[in-house]
């Protein structure tokens, strides 16, 4: 445990805990309220809260705060375990629900009433407002405030009965309405919600604030750790006033971190819901969203990102993080491990005038330069080709290292080649060329010591496979879309996907199986698409470039 990381502070405070015996056994949650799809952000608290537990030999739970009925679904709460899973990590025991606690939270706000520590108030929503005053002026009392004990309890009861409409009457702490931390001005502990639940159904028609609800599940489970963003640290005094004042089982400490915010990148929920309602982005798990799903659907890696999450580190301050940083990681990643391939994107048909019709040849070529372990593929070469478009000029200066009228080119893993001539289509676009094949060049290393202009890639026309390749881009074009008073959807970059139908692949690329990565030589990092990759109607999604091309014209 003294090799922690230098830049997470909360293993500092965990450590010590476990040496003084404060703690003898380091129990973390991880608390989404499923009303939406995780993203990277919630990435980075499921693996500080996961790692930490890991580190320290804990436990982690995965706790749903299911409060708010009328936002959630089991769809999001079934994303979201998948999501855990998918990033590596595994939670103690059963899925845990807010909802599961309902009963005992009911309990202890009752509790509150007969301590004279809650009262039902009936002030709506302006008047409430009103009442609680300023940043710089103290509130008022509700004149509810002082209601005796009794005629609290019966409310509350007649609450909880359904007598009430929503907004009508509301159960707050009494703690302190001149306290210059806003969260302590007689904070709403129960409101009433008629809603159906996806747990509960029709059982309650109140339900408790988050407030109320977080330090309380955490005494529950005996959290030990209870790990937020900096946002709940002005809520801190009041998570801490309702286990001072309520006879919980065991005594959570919380703690706070900055959150993760990547620049040309929205996290709001609202936001990201507002893209996929208008159609800006084709669904939550839009390779091009920064949802976990999205990012899965886009090839990142469960390594890679929990690789991001370590070197970004936790500490006490926000700030805004480099996307780029996410990027090397990913890179990083699958330049490692992913198989290399080839890929024709632009077709250009080349006939090789020398090679006999009918002949295929097997060649052979690792799958990775450097992993011996991950074997070889079989290339079939044939008289015609497709190359890229791009790779051909008729006259071009020395700087073109590709193929040109007249010079020789070496075709990657197989034969240097010479083009002798172009044919053109009526407006005279060249639509395909024809070459001759150089002799005993064939492999890496040629015999005869000719040393050709450049390498490209090439599929053969007659053995290969034709998919459907999405190239992707960021989905916004400033580095911050949603500071201050900028209208993020007028930011979304329009060329930030680009679906190419009729690209060429190796014929092993069309059974790979969905989400297994590949780089597709001199493109990029591709994976095949979890959900409509087949072997008949192939598609890749670009994961990222070979480097960094953002803006560099």
């Amino acid at each position: 445990m003294d090799n922690k990381p230098a830049n997470n502070f909360l293993h500092q405070i965990v450590a010590e805990d476990l040496e003084a015996g404060r703690v003898s056994e380091v129990i973390t949650r991880f608390p989404p309220e499923p009303n939406g799809y995780l993203h990277v952000g919630h990435a980075k608290s499921i693996c500080l809260n996961f790692g930490m537990a890991e580190r320290f030999g804990g436990q982690c739970n995965l706790r749903f705060d299911d409060t708010n009925p009328e936002k959630e679904s089991p769809e999001y709460v079934a994303s979201i375990q998948e999501d855990v899973r998918w990033l590596g990590y595994q939670w103690a025991g059963e899925v845990r629900y807010a909802s599961s606690y309902f009963q005992q939270f009911y309990d202890w706000a009752v509790h509150l009433v007969e301590q004279g520590d809650a009262y039902v108030c009936d002030l709506n929503a302006e008047q409430a407002r009103e009442y609680r005053g300023t940043l710089t002026e103290p509130g008022r009392n509700s004149p509810f405030r002082e209601r005796s004990i009794e005629d609290n309890l019966d409310l509350l009861a007649r609450m909880k009965a359904g007598e009430f409409d929503e907004g009508s009457k509301v159960l707050r702490a009494k703690i302190d309405m001149a306290s210059p931390n806003m969260n302590l001005r007689d904070p709403i502990l129960y409101r009433i919600r008629k809603a159906v639940h996806h747990q509960t159904g029709s059982e309650w028609c109140i339900y408790p604030t988050y407030d109320f609800a977080h330090g309380q599940e955490d005494a529950i489970e005996g959290v030990t750790h209870s790990i937020c963003t900096l946002e709940f640290e002005d809520h801190r005094p009041l998570y801490d006033w309702l286990l001072d004042h309520l006879p919980v089982p065991s005594r959570p400490r919380q703690y706070e971190f900055g959150r993760l915010n990547l620049n040309y990148t929205v996290t709001s929920k609202r936001k990201l819901k507002q893209l996929v309602d208008e159609g800006v982005v084709d669904g939550w798990d839009d390779p091009r969203m920064p949802t976990i799903s999205g990012m899965r659907r886009r090839g990142f890696t469960p390594a890679a990102i929990r690789k991001f999450c370590e070197m970004i580190g936790v500490t006490r301050s926000d700030g805004v993080v480099d996307v780029a940083m996410l990027e090397h990681a990913i890179r990083d990643d699958l330049n490692d491990n992913a198989p290399r391939a080839m890929c024709v994107l632009r077709p250009l048909k080349v006939v090789l005038t020398d090679y006999p019709e009918g002949q295929v040849e097997q060649l052979s070529a690792p799958a990775h330069p450097s992993r011996e372990d991950l074997g070889s593929r079989e290339l079939p070469f044939t008289r015609e080709l497709y190359i890229d478009a791009g790779d051909f000029l008729e006259e071009a200066n020395k700087k073109f290292k590709r193929l040109v009228l007249g010079k020789r080119v070496r075709l990657r893993n197989a034969y240097v080649i010479e083009a002798d001539s172009a044919v053109k289509d009526d407006a005279g676009n060249v639509i395909e060329v024809h070459a001759h094949t150089v002799p005993n060049t064939i492999g890496l290393d040629p015999e005869d010591g000719i040393k050709p202009k450049g390498v490209i890639q090439w599929v053969s026309a007659s053995a290969g496979r034709q998919a459907t390749v999405r190239l992707y881009d960021r989905l916004f074009t400033d580095a911050a879309p949603d500071k201050g008073d900028k209208d993020f959807m007028t930011l979304v970059n329009p060329a930030s996907l680009d679906v190419v139908e009729g690209a060429w692949i190796e014929p092993g690329l069309a059974a790979a199986a969905p989400e297994q990565n590949f780089q597709f030589e001199r493109e990029g990092y591709f994976v095949a698409d979890r959900f409509e990759h087949s072997e008949s109607a192939p598609v890749f999604n670009m994961t990222i470039g070979l480097r960094d091309t953002w803006n560099n014209g």
